[in-house]
């Protein structure tokens, strides 16, 4: 299985040149290079004619999983053959586990798993393993622990017709793959068995396999569609992969628990001759109830503390992540792309310091073993050694990634020409005629330096123009600036600097009737690009925003970005801030940016100046080859996951209006757990309601959770 890129466009302005490079550059086995592009330059679709041209698996890390699902949406539709995946946090919600000394606070982990997103992150690994044409698309999240996948990978089920065995054999394994019977509520990661046939629902699919047996044979194996039930296609082979990533050997327990054990006591030892008996106490009991749980059920909250046991890892070894998925099966045969690398990288650098210092204080006062510290994200030098040939993807990389691809240019040469690394003899046509001829493009490139610039859109279209108004009156000067570009039908970002401010100011420009809408982190993962595609349609004019609004979004209307308090220096309106939030007027002809400030920055003339260099880079281009400037027109992609799928997880995002938001709520599409959670929810938000004074909103929620409570009965 190959690469197929599927497309209506070929290659044209800047895109022809980068491709070649990045191609050369891979085959010349330049360890990491550097795209530096500018929004609208088409980016994503240099990317899959590299990979279409290299043909090995490749994984595309971004920052945020707004970006990642429309980097998912587009590699979907260019690769519609092959398997594109998406794999990011599953979490939509996620309080982990901690402890406050100074208030003696424990706080137990307490998670709402987004079981779209969870189907979606198996079917990455299940892809990964079984696909050479597997293109994952995934945040930082994938430097997380997930298991083994060398165990992952062994924890099949394997059934063909004819093969004789027994059902409850069947259904043995089924459980020993984190399968859980459920007769009456057939969803993702289930089975039920009703008289001869086993109907399972992979946990990574969207369809159901039914199993019919006949003494204690394998009569028939079908696709099953789960809401009719009618058999969708006969199935030759059936192989089942487990329905989560973290697996264990029962086989191993014995082994693993003694380990744990004499961690265990030696830890409490500790703890008794530093005088520290209620930690000893603690630790003791709350280990030999997890132990107790593991082997009665198989499972308990915070089992991954315990994951380097059931991985068989020493003490400090790196926990395995997406990247060990992908050295399993191809070694270092595959490709990477970090998009908005000069986001995702500091951002995979941190993760694993923030994870330590909150672990550090779990075990020391007897919450957690020690080997709770190896349940972690990588640390960036474990990160740097598994990565294989890589393109850091940018319109504003950081020196970091630049320096780095300098170096893997300058090694390449050197490599080709037969010269050490330290020889800084000049390279003669001369020697660069008697090179190989897969290396004698790339010699010649005298310019070459890893860093491949993509300057110039296909559209034509060049980076807008930008005017600094005063402060003082800034939010009249906004409105009359949107109803201008309401009455040409065109849509408006605007950028504050916290999310009370996007939240106020999208209040006050609702009063002035206009269609307006704030996108923030707390607005849950999967609503985000329904409120990106909402602006696209017309539902809205204007979005209001913090940080989401920077980096890769593609809103080829966006006519304005209004950026306030632009002379505000901070990590917000750094220069890369603010010359990646300008980018989103880059899509439109009539593009172009009001910065709101009294003062202009160092940051914000260096943003202005680096805008404008490459301004005037393209007009001399469309000067010179007679390009007329065109905005640019995409459909708006299918869902990610369809809204009726999410309707039940309403209910989990943070409320402006609990009653209302339950009036929202199918209650019948309610399970009997989510219905308890959703009381749960509701009698906290009674409580703080009468805490504020606000009786009668507590009033409300009462009455509506007595409902709730009288039809559960």
């Amino acid at each position: 299985m190959k690469f197929q890129l599927s497309s209506p466009f070929v290659p044209t302005g800047d895109q022809p040149q980068a491709i070649g490079q990045l191609v050369k550059g891979l085959r010349s086995s330049a360890a990491e290079q550097v795209l530096l592009g500018v929004t609208g330059s088409g980016k994503t679709f240099t990317m899959a004619n590299v990979i279409s041209h290299i043909q090995k698996p490749t994984l595309v890390i971004s920052h945020n999983k707004t970006l990642a699902a429309q980097l998912y949406q587009e590699f979907k539709s260019f690769f519609p053959q092959n398997a594109v995946c998406y794999f990011v946090s599953y979490y939509d919600y996620y309080q982990p586990e901690a402890y406050i000394p100074q208030s003696d606070t424990y706080i137990e982990k307490e998670t709402e798993i987004n079981e779209e997103i969870d189907k979606l992150r198996l079917a990455a690994t299940t892809n990964l393993l079984t696909r050479p044409d597997t293109l994952i698309v995934a945040s930082v999240s994938c430097i997380y622990n997930i298991g083994s996948p060398k165990e992952y990978g062994e924890f099949i089920l394997e059934l063909r017709p004819g093969v004789k065995v027994e059902p409850r054999s069947i259904l043995a394994r089924l459980v020993e793959l984190q399968y859980l019977r459920s007769d009456f509520d057939f969803r993702r990661g289930t089975f039920r068995w009703r008289g001869d046939t086993i109907d399972v629902f992979p946990a990574y699919e969207d369809t159901g396999v039914r199993i019919v047996m006949t003494q204690d044979r394998i009569q028939r194996l079908a696709k099953l569609d789960p809401v009719t039930g009618n058999l969708l296609e006969e199935l030759p082979l059936l192989v089942l992969y487990p329905a989560k990533h973290y697996m264990t050997d029962i086989a191993k327990h014995k082994e693993v628990f003694k380990q744990i054990e004499k961690d265990l006591d030696e830890q409490v030892k500790r703890f008794k001759q530093a005088g520290k008996l209620v930690e000893a106490q603690r630790l003791s009991q709350k280990v030999h109830y997890d132990l107790e749980m593991i082997q009665e059920v198989g499972f308990v909250n915070g089992i991954e503390n315990y994951s380097r046991y059931f991985d068989g890892r020493r003490p400090g070894e790196p926990p395995f992540s997406l990247f060990d998925y992908f050295q399993e099966k191809y070694g270092a045969d595959w490709l990477l792309f970090v998009d908005e690398s000069h986001m995702t990288i500091p951002q995979i650098r941190g993760m694993y310091h923030g994870d330590q210092s909150r672990k550090q204080t779990l075990v020391n006062f007897g919450f957690r073993l020690e080997a709770a510290m190896d349940n972690r994200p990588l640390r960036f030098d474990e990160f740097l050694r598994r990565i294989p040939q890589t393109v850091y993807v940018s319109a504003t990389p950081d020196e970091w990634e630049i320096g780095r691809a300098k170096t893997a240019a300058q090694t390449v040469k050197n490599v080709i020409l037969g010269r050490s690394v330290s020889d800084d003899s000049r390279i003669s046509s001369k020697t660069t005629e008697k090179t190989d001829s897969g290396h004698a493009s790339l010699a010649r490139m005298t310019k070459y330096s890893g860093v491949i610039e993509q300057l110039i859109r296909p559209t034509g279209l060049v980076d807008p123009i930008i005017s600094i108004r005063p402060v003082a009156g800034q939010i009249d000067d906004l409105i009359r600036e949107i109803e201008k570009r309401v009455a040409k039908k065109e849509r408006v970002l605007v950028t504050t600097l916290t999310k009370r401010m996007a939240e106020d100011l999208s209040a006050y420009l609702d009063e002035k009737n206009l269609k307006v809408q704030y996108l923030h982190s707390d607005v849950q993962t999967l609503e985000r690009s329904d409120i990106l595609d909402d602006l696209r349609q017309g539902k809205y004019d204007v979005l209001v925003g913090i940080n989401l609004l920077r980096e890769g979004l593609d809103l080829p209307e966006v006519s304005l970005v209004a950026i306030l308090d632009a002379d505000k220096e901070g990590f917000l309106r750094s220069r890369v801030s603010l010359v990646q939030v300008m980018g989103r007027a880059a899509r439109h002809v009539a593009g172009s940016v009001i910065m709101y400030a009294d003062t202009v920055t160092k940051s914000m003339r260096g943003a202005i100046d680096e805008v404008n260099r490459r301004r005037q880079i393209q007009l001399d281009y469309n000067q010179k080859h007679k390009v007329t400037p065109q905005s640019i027109h995409k459909p708006v992609r299918e869902k990610l996951a369809p809204i009726e799928t999410r309707t039940v997880e309403m209910w989990k995002k943070t409320w402006s209006d609990p009653v209302l938001d339950m009036q929202k709520i199918d209650l019948n599409a309610l399970t009997p757990q989510d219905r308890n959670k959703f009381i749960k929810k509701l009698e906290v938000e009674m409580r703080a309601a009468a805490t504020e004074l606000n009786f009668e909103l507590a009033a409300q929620i009462r009455d509506k959770v007595r409902e709730l409570k009288s039809k559960a009965i």
